[in-house]
């Protein structure tokens, strides 16, 4: 090892050697560090900058605003909710392209309500695997798709997305302002995340949420697994049946 010339060589080198017995040769760190950075004195504060007085004052905090996806001047019919649903550009971030509309008329006996479109959807709501399971579900309730009114919670297919995602970007307040506008006489939800959107505390199950209050309104409500999970299990299939016989009979 060379001769150390530096100041205070002889303790630097007796640090080294200390370090070195004890086994320990690499400093490692979580964090990058500039060893060549030049140190800047500090800026001089701003003239209109608060002054030191002895006492800090904190700044009060800008909490971020809730989002507010309807605006001022929400959708007042259908119709017109459809137009807002397809063009709105703030209603995802994606923007308004591969949009899916929902189907049907206000005042239906149901409305067939999923999170999200099916991943082939293009042109109509649930035109795939799903839909068709749902089209045979229907016909051995009594109904044709033309008779229900069929809507998604979200407009564009979204796998994996979280209820509290949603609800933090202002969704709840779409989904229950297109629920009243379609004003319809029940509803049939399925998909686990849909009760978080109504409202539903997650703590509790799905099926103890008999019904949502809205505008002054009770909407009875029977919330199932989704269409891909009852397709994927038979048993599911056979406790919808039951749970459904029980919701329309009583």
């Amino acid at each position: 090892m060379p001769e150390l010339t530096t100041p205070f060589a002889r303790q630097i080198g007796a640090a080294f050697a200390w370090w070195r017995d004890a086994g320990v040769d690499c400093e490692f760190g979580d964090e990058a560090a500039d060893w060549l950075a030049q140190v800047h004195p500090a800026a001089t504060p701003a003239p209109d900058s608060i002054a030191d007085t002895g006492t800090r004052e904190e700044l009060p905090s800008q909490t971020p605003l809730k989002p507010d996806l309807l605006g001022s001047a929400p959708p007042q019919d259908l119709a017109a909710f459809r137009q807002w649903w397809l063009s709105e550009p703030g209603l995802d971030r994606v923007g308004p392209r591969g949009r899916i509309a929902p189907l049907g008329k206000a005042g239906a006996s149901l409305m067939v309500l999923v999170m999200d479109p099916e991943a082939g959807d293009s042109q109509a709501l649930l035109s795939g695997a799903q839909g068709r399971l749902l089209d045979a579900m229907l016909r051995a309730m009594g109904m044709t798709r033309a008779e229900v009114y069929l809507a998604s919670a979200l407009p564009r297919h979204t796998p994996m997305v979280e209820a509290e995602t949603l609800i933090a970007q202002g969704m709840r307040e779409v989904l229950l302002h297109h629920i009243a506008l379609a004003a319809p006489q029940g509803i049939l939800a399925f998909g686990a995340g849909i009760p978080p959107l109504l409202g539903h505390d997650t703590s509790l199950a799905a099926a103890a949420l008999p019904e949502i209050f809205h505008e002054n309104r009770s909407i009875p409500l029977l919330v199932a697994e989704g269409l891909d999970s009852l397709a994927a299990m038979p048993r599911l299939k056979a406790r919808f049946w039951r749970r459904w016989l029980e919701w329309t009979e009583g």
